[in-house]
């Protein structure tokens, strides 16, 4: 059966455009703004699978000029109702084709890549994002850790999805956004952090730092697991300067 993006459902995009930083979405935006300082060459910002446009204006907010792209249309329909002086396009699925080569000075992508199935896929995607980094362009990704759909969290649940236990890479993975009004459970794709190392390898991207946020006791939010285990990774890497055989990886199960 074909993977389809959860955020598709009309529905489910409806309930997830009220989201803002509750409870456990607030640690993948915390340190933004410190990464961006540490690794931000210039203004002209994509933000990749944008969704209603959270991240667009998180972006814009903190100084750059963003323009959120998405591939589904609900989404970027509330995107634009949520923020009409916004840019926001609709792509089609691993397409970034309507950007020439070195349109960015940042890509951002929020979540993304646990919506994207298979090597081919991601590693489709990865490339075109080097594409239109500029040379000193930076990428940062944040992505649901392996971890998040094991246990339980402030803003997630995942107690009826003992299966997620044995997940591999590539596999789908279910929980539960207690935030949402919309309590049918999300389906994920799982991905180790040794696979996605080796993701960034192949697409001719360096890996030049990788954080796991932590809650901290004095945020004033009722943490479960997050002062213990990360449940978000953020990525961030740079377009490398040497030749990579940039061919799939070995065989694997997808």
């Amino acid at each position: 059966m074909e993977f389809e993006n959860t955020y598709e459902d009309p529905v489910r995009a409806k309930a997830y455009s009220k989201l803002e930083f509750p409870g456990t979405y607030f640690l993948a935006f915390r340190d933004l703004p410190e990464i961006f300082a540490r690794h931000g060459r210039g203004r002209r910002t994509l933000d990749l699978g944008c969704g209603s446009g959270r991240s667009t204006r998180f972006l814009r907010r903190h100084g750059f000029s963003a323009i959120g792209a998405d591939i589904s249309d609900d989404m970027i329909r509330m995107a634009r109702g949520l923020d009409p002086a916004g840019d926001y396009r609709r792509i089609d699925d691993g397409d970034l084709g309507s950007f020439p080569d070195g349109s960015f000075d940042l890509v951002l992508s929020m979540f993304t890549f646990d919506n994207v199935p298979t090597w081919e896929k991601k590693l489709t995607l990865f490339r075109e994002v080097r594409r239109v980094l500029q040379d000193r362009g930076a990428f940062v990704s944040v992505v649901s850790s392996a971890e998040i759909y094991r246990h339980e969290w402030a803003s997630f649940t995942t107690k009826d999805f003992p299966e997620n236990r044995n997940a591999r890479t590539g596999d789908r993975v279910r929980i539960v956004v207690t935030d949402l009004e919309d309590r049918r459970p999300v389906e994920d794709i799982v991905w180790f952090d040794e696979d996605y190392r080796e993701l960034y390898r192949r697409a001719g991207l360096d890996l030049v730092e990788r954080l796991e946020p932590l809650g901290r006791p004095d945020e004033g939010i009722a943490w479960v697991s997050e002062t213990r285990i990360a449940p978000w990774v953020i990525y961030v890497s740079a377009r490398s300067s040497r030749e990579h055989n940039l061919a799939l990886p070995w065989a694997r199960d997808e």
